[in-house]
């Protein structure tokens, strides 16, 4: 953040990198190791230069040693880490933790999360709370926290474990977090809440082409609520952004990004005006979200 200036919205933009070819458009699939390397600087210095501050990452294939190799000089970048699975127990958890700080090229991250609220919830779970609190204590990660669904009861563990920041599933379209009540609850215990699939797949996005298959028998729903956005003339990324930074509890919106122009257009659709929406209006129905099991764009940030 620039000194001598209000906060903004657009202040709360985080970025996953996106490095496998799961976009059609804009991968670095087609190119080769060299120019993929350069791509993904120049993602980076980008987001350094639109004012992002804090970049997600997650320990699956190459990506944080690609990340490690491209960053700005000097970085800007506070980053998060997410844990491997529990199953190979908390040794082994600790030990990749302290593995993507390397990979990364770091000598410490901002945050360290537990990747999935049911490690916590199982019989290790204090266990496993324990190391990252350890870990926190080392100087090794500043703040600590998990990543949970609605359905795990994110403000019960907020309250039993008290962590840093939770990472929550946010979007226009599945308003359940806010609804539920969980941002005041995770609020007043004084914790930071960053929003991930904030995209929500990419639903709104899909224009002339088959929605997947769990969300087939959803396409009225959401060509109304893509209708009701072409009406008041907002683009279906501005609207999906603007919900999820005018949240007063959400502190970071996570946005996935495969390339410096995906970027670019998420950078311009956060700094638009705020739309005057009646956003309770744009969402599928609650029922209709749990029964779709509502795949999310949170496996790519």
């Amino acid at each position: 953040m620039l000194p001598n200036r209000a906060p903004s919205l657009i202040d709360k933009l985080a970025v996953a990198v996106v490095h496998e070819p799961v976009r059609a458009v804009n991968s670095y699939a087609p190119l080769p190791a060299g120019a993929r390397e350069e791509a993904l600087r120049f993602l980076l210095q980008t987001a350094a230069d639109a004012g992002v501050t804090l970049v997600a990452t997650k320990p699956d294939g190459d990506g944080e040693r690609r990340l490690g190799q491209a960053w700005p000089f000097p970085s800007p970048f506070q980053v998060t880490v997410r844990t491997i699975s529990i199953t190979d127990g908390v040794d082994r958890v600790e030990a990749r933790a302290r593995r993507s700080l390397e990979r990364l090229g770091l000598p410490r991250g901002d945050a360290l999360l537990v990747s999935s609220a049911g490690d916590l919830a199982g019989a290790e779970g204090r266990a496993l709370w324990d190391r990252l609190e350890a870990l926190k204590a080392r100087g090794l990660f500043r703040r600590i926290g998990f990543r949970a669904e609605i359905e795990d009861g994110p403000a019960l563990l907020a309250r039993r474990f008290q962590p840093d920041i939770v990472e929550l599933p946010i979007n226009l379209l599945d308003q359940r977090i806010q609804h539920a009540g969980v941002l005041p609850e995770l609020a007043s215990l004084k914790v930071d809440v960053h929003a991930t699939s904030v995209f929500a797949d990419g639903l709104l996005f899909i224009s002339g082409e088959p929605l997947p298959p769990e969300m087939a028998g959803h396409a009225h729903a959401l060509s109304r609520i893509r209708r009701r956005l072409a009406e008041a003339r907002i683009d279906p990324m501005q609207a999906t952004l603007a919900y999820a930074m005018g949240l007063p509890e959400v502190s970071a919106v996570i946005a996935s990004v495969a390339s410096a122009a995906e970027l670019r257009a998420v950078v311009a659709a956060a700094n638009a005006p705020t739309p005057a929406l009646d956003w309770a209006a744009l969402q599928l129905e609650p029922a209709t979200v749990a029964a779709a099991g509502f795949r999310r764009v949170s496996s790519a940030a």
